[in-house]
């Protein structure tokens, strides 16, 4: 009897921990972006754009992604997604309220934005200045932790562009290649202070896109006609899917 008791005790723990180890993790997340994040020149950006593939590359990860929202508007910067302006901001939380409802799910902010925010003309507040990056990221970060205390906020690089990037909406140029680059230590450094005030809830996300495009951008961006030649902005469908594997391994990362 004792050598069964000890042998049916053993089974019990074999079988818990085999279940701990496969219980699927539970997540629903919301894409905060620009014309990348949308998926844009993309035929069919639901299937085709970054969230997309990063809800794919999760799934693989046995991470169950419930539901994803793509909250990327073209042309917008951290100046339109401030909570302030009551447009795009709002559109955020009504896609978050939808998910937040599920308390058994971990509800996961992705942002990338810094492209349009860096162009010399065109978009909403550029150029932004490093230090007002900073503190558009941090007001927006501050609002969704206060509306969402068990959020988790994920803040993704921007991305790589040629140096002649200048479309009719905009004009990047050279100026912008070099504003972008002064954005990375901005994200590194807010992340850092929210591990000391509020640790385990915004960290800094992917780093291998910016390098990844700089070097394939010729096979993964869209060649576009601008006003100074050809130029290389947004990520092709196969772009769009490398881009959602580095999104979707930053989050797996966090969780």
């Amino acid at each position: 009897m004792k050598y069964i008791k000890i042998a049916c005790g053993l089974l019990l723990f074999m079988l818990c921990s085999f279940t701990i180890i496969t219980k699927e993790q539970r997540v629903n997340v919301v894409f905060i972006g620009d014309s990348i994040t949308r998926g844009a020149k993309l035929k069919d950006p639901a299937t085709q754009a970054p969230p997309y593939f990063a809800a794919a590359y999760l799934k693989q990860q046995n991470i169950s992604v419930l539901q994803f929202s793509n909250q990327g508007v073209s042309g917008f910067t951290t100046v339109d997604f401030l909570p302030a302006t009551h447009t795009v901001y709002n559109k955020v939380r009504a896609a978050a309220d939808a998910f937040y409802v599920d308390k058994q799910a971990q509800l996961v902010f992705s942002i990338m934005l810094g492209t349009n925010d860096s162009a010399i003309t065109g978009p909403h507040g550029a150029p932004v200045a490093p230090a007002d990056y900073n503190h558009n990221l941090k007001t927006i970060t501050d609002s969704l932790l206060l509306a969402y205390p068990t959020c988790k906020i994920v803040i993704n690089y921007p991305l790589w562009y040629s140096t002649n990037t200048h479309n009719n909406g905009a004009a990047y140029n050279q100026e912008g290649f070099d504003r972008i680059l002064t954005y990375l230590p901005e994200i590194d450094k807010l992340a850092a202070q929210y591990n000391k005030t509020n640790k385990g809830h915004v960290f800094v996300g992917d780093k291998k896109g910016y390098e990844y495009f700089k070097t394939n951008y010729l096979t993964d961006f869209w060649a576009e006609n601008g006003k100074d030649g050809i130029f290389y902005l947004h990520p092709n469908e196969k772009g769009a899917a490398a881009l959602g594997n580095f999104w979707g391994a930053a989050i797996k990362n966090i969780l």
